[in-house]
C-alpha cells in the first residue's frame, strides 16, 4: 500500500495564514477556524485527536493558536512543518501590527478602527459560543466530564479563580479519578462487612 502524500510546506503555511488573517480577537475566537480547517477540510486530525490537541496546546505555556499551529505542522512534517504553520499562524498579526504602527506614529486618525472592534465584538462572542458547542461532543462525554465542566465554570464564573488554577484543578482530578475509581467496590458485589 502507497504511503499517502506528505503535507506541502506551502500548504501548512497558507491554512494558518488564511486563519490568522481572517481571525479577529485571536485566541479562541479562531478555534472554529482550526477545527474547520484541520479536521473537516484537510483531515488532518480527527475529532478525538483535535480534542486531545486543544488540551495539550491549552496546557502548554504560550499562546493557545501558536502551540496549536506547532502541534499540528508537526504532526503532518515535523520540526520543518511546525516552523512553516507557525509563520503562516503569525505573519498577518505582524504585517498587520506593523502598518498600523506606521498609521499611528504618522499622526493617522483611525478613528475607524475603534467603530469596525466595536462591531466584530458580538461576533466573537457568537464565535467562541460556536466553538465551545462543536467542542462539548468530542471533550465532554461522561458523567465526570459534565462534573469537571460544571465545576470549571463555577470556579471561573462564581469564584473568579485565575485560569492556571483552575486548569491545574482539573490536571489534578483527572489524575485521581481513574485511582478513586479503581478502590471502588463493583456495583454487583457487595461491599465487605467491617
Amino acid at each position: 500500500m502507497p504511503e499517502p502524500a506528505k503535507t506541502r510546506l506551502w500548504e501548512l503555511f497558507n491554512v494558518f495564514a488564511q486563519i490568522g488573517l481572517f481571525t479577529i480577537g485571536g485566541g479562541a475566537v479562531m478555534l472554529p477556524f482550526i477545527q474547520k480547517a484541520v479536521v473537516e477540510d484537510k483531515h488532518w486530525l480527527d475529532d478525538e485527536e483535535f480534542a486531545d490537541m486543544l488540551a495539550i496546546t491549552n496546557s502548554a505555556p504560550g499562546a493557545f493558536t501558536i502551540n496549536a499551529a506547532i502541534y499540528i505542522g508537526y504532526t503532518q512534517r515535523g520540526i520543518v512543518g511546525s516552523t512553516a504553520a507557525m509563520l503562516g499562524m503569525v505573519t498577518p498579526s505582524i504585517v498587520i501590527i506593523l502598518i498600523l504602527a506606521y498609521m499611528i506614529l504618522q499622526g493617522q486618525n483611525i478613528d475607524w478602527l475603534q467603530q469596525f472592534f466595536a462591531g466584530v465584538r458580538p461576533i466573537v462572542a457568537a464565535l467562541l459560543l460556536d466553538a465551545a458547542l462543536k467542542l462539548r461532543k468530542t471533550m465532554v462525554q461522561s458523567r465526570f466530564d459534565y462534573c469537571l465542566l460544571g465545576l470549571g465554570l463555577a470556579m471561573l464564573l462564581l469564584a473568579s479563580i485565575n485560569t492556571v488554577l483552575v486548569i491545574i484543578c482539573g490536571a489534578v482530578l483527572g489524575l485521581l479519578y481513574p485511582r478513586l475509581k479503581r478502590g471502588q467496590p463493583p456495583k454487583d458485589q457487595p461491599k465487605e462487612a467491617e
